[in-house]
């Protein structure tokens, strides 16, 4: 299986293909899942010390707390995808 990873900012990279949701902080319930997510100890904060811009839900229940968009985490995305290092190589997904 391959992984993507998305730079955050700051050093930080998620695997993408891991991740669930992408959604901006400024609704009251984003809000309440940033305090759940700490008060489980489940908050990922990268964002160091800057203002949250979006939050990334993981498929395992915690969530990232990063300083760049979430339009630009979506155009990393798509940045990443265009260049598919497996074509490159002439690696292909399997057939299902």
């Amino acid at each position: 299986m391959f992984t993507e990873l998305i730079h955050l900012g700051f050093s930080n990279m998620v695997a993408i293909n891991k991740t669930v949701a992408v959604i901006a902080p400024n609704s009251a319930p984003a809000k309440r899942l940033i305090q759940e997510g700490r008060n489980r100890g489940l908050a990922i904060d990268v964002t160091n010390g800057r203002r949250t811009k979006a939050i990334l839900i993981m498929d395992d229940g915690h969530i990232i707390l990063a300083a760049i968009t979430p339009e630009t985490i979506a155009s990393r995305v798509l940045a990443a995808r265009k260049f598919d290092p497996r074509e490159q190589s002439g690696e292909k997904e399997p057939a299902e």
